[in-house]
């Protein structure tokens, strides 16, 4: 369609080159919904003149400057001079079906064709809409422009300043395009965010806008959060320092009672003896028997040891001693001396 060959089969069909009937434009593009224009110019008489839109007649104009549409969509408007017959063809609120050839048939003439193309302008959208982030958190929009022909151009807009979008995919379906496209931003400052999808024909794109609010960040719960953390940590430190301080008083107490036992002299028959339950110097030792201890469990224990010292003392001086009822003299000269030791 936009080879050489083609253009020039146009240029010949439009009378261009031989320099009878023109037709213009031999390519149109328009929107849907909107007018297509085609003017034919020619300096020869003629008797009547018919319009075709992919081969199908819609229109006739007589020399009589009579408009016979055979469709309201269709009409024609005379611009002729003294010299020159100039008539535009209008197709009124043109369809995407509309696209495909457009002939002008004068009799006794070459037949003209051009071209007609129709775009379709869908409808664009942010999911979502309004946006709130947390600060410095990151926001993906996603615009979504359906039902374009042929493939829209989708871009953004962030507060006024245009964003790159590498991340745009289109499909076709039904004969019209959808395509997505997404965009990363920041959320430092509540912003107007806006999509726009054109395509050739749209003067303007097609938009859709939305706000980025953005909230302070909130160290509330963080705050929060952390402290519940340190001061779960601190009872846990508390719990398994109680535990290891009671785990080594159990050992010092284990290791006390597993050295009495090793350093208590045992006895005949597995039986301990008594610890230290009269002592006596001079390594006499006094026999004690079990119905000396009283009902504490002490032992009320008399030890008596009689010493014989031999009385070198002169009788005359017993007068002037003190006669104790433990300190006796015998005939014999001997002088007992009694010790009593009551526990």
């Amino acid at each position: 369609m936009g080879s050489p060959f083609f253009k020039l089969l146009l240029l010949y069909s439009s009378g261009a080159v031989l320099g009878g009937p023109t037709l213009e434009p031999l390519n149109a593009t328009v929107l849907q919904g909107s007018k297509a224009r085609f003017n034919v110019s020619l300096s020869e008489s003629w008797v009547s003149m018919t319009w075709s839109l992919k081969n199908v007649l819609v229109l006739t104009i007589t020399k009589q400057g009579v408009v016979l549409p055979h469709e309201s969509r269709f009409h024609a408007e005379n611009y002729s001079s003294a010299d020159t017959h100039r008539w535009e063809f209008i197709i009124q609120n043109v369809w995407r079906n509309d696209s495909g050839p457009v002939s002008c048939n004068i009799q006794n003439l070459p037949t003209l064709t051009a071209l007609l193309s129709v775009q379709v302008n869908g409808s664009v959208n942010i999911v979502g809409g309004n946006l709130t982030m947390a600060q410095g958190h990151l926001a993906v929009l996603r615009c979504e422009a359906s039902g374009w022909f042929p493939k829209p151009t989708v871009n953004w807009e962030l507060d006024g300043a245009l964003q790159n979008s590498s991340d745009t995919t289109s499909e076709a379906l039904n004969g019209l395009y959808n395509s997505t496209s997404l965009l990363t931003v920041r959320a430092v400052n509540s912003v107007p965010v806006m999509c726009l999808a054109s395509v050739s024909t749209l003067t303007t794109p097609q938009s859709n806008l939305i706000y980025l609010l953005v909230e302070p960040q909130n160290w509330t719960v963080l705050i929060a959060i952390v402290c519940s953390i340190g001061g779960l940590a601190l009872l846990v430190l508390l719990i398994l320092g109680i535990l290891f301080c009671c785990k080594r008083r159990n050992d010092a107490k284990s290791r006390y009672q597993e050295e009495m036992r090793r350093t208590m002299p045992s006895v005949s028959g597995g039986v301990a003896a008594p610890h230290n339950l009269t002592y006596v110097g001079g390594g006499n030792t006094p026999s004690v028997t079990p119905s000396e201890f009283n009902d504490s469990g002490y032992s009320q224990t008399k030890v008596s040891n009689i010493f014989e010292i031999p009385d070198i003392v002169n009788s005359n001086q017993a007068p002037n001693c003190h006669v104790s009822p433990y300190n006796t003299l015998e005939g014999t000269g001997v002088r007992k001396h009694r010790h009593v030791t009551i526990v």
